[in-house]
């Protein structure tokens, strides 16, 4: 499922979109097996009550802890675009998570001796505003992925500062402040620096 391009902003692109590790769908495959050998052994039961219970009890666990899962695995993205970081989950009800890459203080990684192996871990993105400290989990390549998106965050910024007039910067923070993003401290400073700037 790739993400809708009507929800890109004008000139904005998609630098690079994934969903979780696929260890997430270790469990449900796992489950998938046991429910094939169990509905294979199902017929060797008495007939009637106690094998057609069986097989509902089978299919009803099968669609609880493999199906919805799967389904939620599919439906989780995270996208990386020149202008902000995005996760979006959720079949019917939907969530998602934005965050401007200008706001970005810093991004830490982590991964267990396991996860290394696999090539998976979780991304610590601190940001300025009540966003604070967002952890995307089961992240492919998590040290790859950090490095592309401070590297993607540091265009960003050449980007606002080379085509920006101090206007155009203090509105842009303004919106930030006004979103809940930047706090009232922050907007204060940022804007303090601005002016000493000019």
């Amino acid at each position: 499922m790739r993400y809708p391009e009507s929800l890109l902003s004008d000139g904005e692109e998609i630098i690079r979109g994934f969903r979780p590790h696929w260890k997430s769908l270790v469990i449900p495959v796992a489950w998938s097996v046991l429910v094939i050998i169990g509905l294979a052994l199902t017929p060797r039961l008495p007939s009637g009550l106690p094998r057609n219970l069986t097989y509902v009890i089978l299919l009803l666990g099968w669609i609880m802890v493999a199906v919805v899962p799967a389904v939620r695995w599919w439906f989780t993205q995270f996208v990386l675009t020149n202008e902000r970081l995005v996760l979006r989950k959720g079949v019917i009800a939907r969530s998602g998570v934005e965050i401007p890459l200008e706001v970005i203080n810093d991004v830490i990684f982590s991964q267990t001796v396991f996860e290394r192996m696999l090539g998976f871990g979780d991304l610590i993105i601190e940001s300025a505003g009540e966003m604070g400290q967002s952890r995307f989990s089961n992240i492919p390549n998590p040290d790859e992925f950090q490095s592309l998106l401070y590297s993607t965050r540091e265009i960003r910024a050449r980007e606002l500062s080379s085509s920006q007039s101090p206007s155009d910067t203090l509105a842009t923070l303004a919106r930030l402040h006004a979103d809940g993003i930047l706090t009232d401290e922050e907007f204060a400073a940022k804007k303090a620096k601005l002016l000493d700037e000019i």
